[in-house]
């Protein structure tokens, strides 16, 4: 997969891709991840990215033409442009598996008071992380990177992917290592039996018990399906 980021803080991303999971999927070729700064598709004496908005109102707004030009310089036909907006889809692990089967994703970061609508136009998607609002579009776009990298084939094993939370619609069952007894607190005795059937039914069995309680609303998803 390619990851193409527009953005006008690159330096955010210093070591963020260079840890952990995403480090070892770049390194395998599994993932190929660059950062544009769209301030250098500028035209203007300047480098201009933004100017005030038609209407008056507070804040800066992002100019059509370096972004425009940024994103026709990195599109191809496999190319799925993202915009990470607070108006946009919210995003979940449903969405990050549509969109780690992709080939190439471009993700635009906003900052200042927002995009110009036109911008809209050469968009195919529009993700929020949440209802809540960012100084930009780059920690958003850090999430959404994340989460479907952890995805493509030979990231992490299919195991560890089978077993996460929301893959089945509920959240992970609990899980314990050793010691034993720590202050007080046992192990459950199933996980101790090596009857790996009662195992697998004690799992899903607080898999629903701690949806229930903690995201009913995932639950009536799945009914409704």
């Amino acid at each position: 997969m390619k990851i193409d980021i527009l953005s006008l803080f690159p330096n955010m991303f210093d070591g963020v891709f260079t840890e952990s999971i995403i480090k070892r999927a770049i390194e395998k070729g599994i993932v190929d991840i660059k950062i544009h700064n769209f301030r250098d598709y500028s035209k203007d004496i300047h480098s201009s990215v933004d100017d005030t908005p038609f209407g008056g109102g507070a804040g800066m707004v992002l100019m059509c033409q370096p972004i425009f030009d940024c994103i026709k310089s990195l599109k191809t036909d496999d190319s799925i442009v993202i915009m990470l907006t607070p108006d946009g889809e919210i995003y979940n692990q449903k969405k990050a598996i549509e969109l780690s089967k992709k080939k190439h994703l471009i993700f635009l970061c906003g900052h200042y008071e927002g995009f110009d609508e036109r911008i809209r136009s050469i968009c195919d998607m529009f993700i929020s992380i949440g209802d809540y609002v960012l100084t930009g579009g780059e920690l958003a776009s850090m999430v959404l990177v994340d989460s479907i990298t952890r995805l493509l084939e030979g990231a992490i094993t299919k195991e560890s992917l089978d077993s996460e939370s929301f893959s089945n619609n509920l959240l992970d069952y609990p899980t314990y290592t050793k010691p034993r007894e720590y202050a007080g607190m046992e192990v459950p005795e199933v996980l101790l039996s090596g009857d790996h059937k009662k195992i697998d039914e004690w799992r899903k069995l607080q898999q629903i018990e701690k949806t229930r309680k903690l995201r009913p609303d995932l639950l009536e998803d799945k009914d409704a399906k």
